[in-house]
């Protein structure tokens, strides 16, 4: 989930009914892949096969697109050992992300997803040494404690390691966020991705040959559906961005626990426990708090530049 705000789009660009529907699509593809995730799991598909498809699909794809719009030129980098570092705490995440659907129900390990915002917050405040006011600490508070009622340590309605898990994938997509916002100060955002997929593919190669592939033709499938769903919500993601603005269509990815709901049940027969819906609407709030922080603080630096 993104963190900041981003600038503020040109009038012809600015389309923001069309972002929502697009952002909604991304959440959608998402949601998908990692439903085929937990689904590949049950089919008895290793998590570094699946891995590794997700990224190595995301090389031509993206060096296509970019190949037919004559923007090939952005992959040159002057910050090569940069996109490495990045790539390399980047596959921990992926890892962590993909390993918590398959521990958690799709509702909980979804939920815990949110938290992401409220990591950043931290490590804002700690890596980047910027200020970090009330209003957000307040809603990093709301956020933890939202944490707390979801994974119900007391009850144990829900599985702790998974919970631990899908918290760690969160911290990590926070730490990676800090990573990518410096590196967009002089890197475009698809090469940045696509770096990201030339150095995590050879590693997950290596680490696939330790399992044995057993592919049937479903098995097959649902690969592929996971590499190009990601591939399908990253794109989305990207997309929504040139047409509205940060603020305006990261509501719509809340929408990821609808999706989320509905296959849980669909596919896996399986609702979230009750205490879901005491930590989730925390974590939401949160999340929000933040969001509407970042763009009061962006309006303001704004309007200073204009004087």
């Amino acid at each position: 989930m993104p963190q900041s705000a981003n600038p503020p789009l040109p009038e012809a660009q600015h389309r923001p009914v069309l972002a929502l529907a697009i952002r909604v699509l991304a959440g959608f593809a998402l949601g998908t892949m990692f439903m085929l995730v937990k689904l590949g799991k049950s089919r008895g598909i290793d998590l570094p096969h699946m891995l590794l498809v997700r990224q190595a699909v995301t090389i031509p794809i993206l060096l296509g697109w970019l190949a037919m719009r004559g923007r090939l030129h952005i992959m040159r980098t002057d910050r090569i050992g940069s996109h490495a570092f990045r790539a390399g705490t980047g596959t921990v995440g992926m890892v962590l992300n993909f390993a918590a659907p398959t521990l958690l129900p799709l509702a909980v390990a979804t939920t815990l997803s949110f938290t992401s915002p409220m990591f950043a917050v931290v490590l804002s405040a700690l890596l980047l040494r910027e200020h970090v006011g009330k209003w957000r600490w307040l809603a990093a508070t709301f956020g933890f404690i939202g944490v707390a009622l979801v994974a119900d340590p007391f009850n144990a309605s829900v599985p702790l390691f998974g919970a631990l898990v899908a918290i760690g994938a969160a911290f990590m997509v926070a730490l990676v966020s800090i990573q990518i916002r410096d590196l967009t100060k002089t890197e475009d955002s698809v090469a940045i991705v696509t770096w990201f997929a030339i150095f995590a593919t050879p590693v997950l190669f290596i680490a696939s040959l330790f399992s044995d592939w057993n592919l049937d033709a479903e098995k097959a499938l649902i690969l592929l559906g996971i590499g190009l769903s990601g591939v399908a919500g990253q794109l989305l993601l990207t997309t929504s961005l040139r047409f509205g603005q940060v603020s305006t269509v990261i509501i719509m990815d809340y929408m990821a626990l609808i999706w989320a709901t509905t296959y849980g049940f669909l596919i896996f027969d399986n609702l979230p426990p009750a205490s879901l819906w005491l930590g989730a609407p925390l974590i939401i709030l949160a999340g929000a708090i933040i969001v509407w922080r970042e763009q009061t603080l962006a309006k303001q630096r704004n309007e200073a530049a204009l004087r």
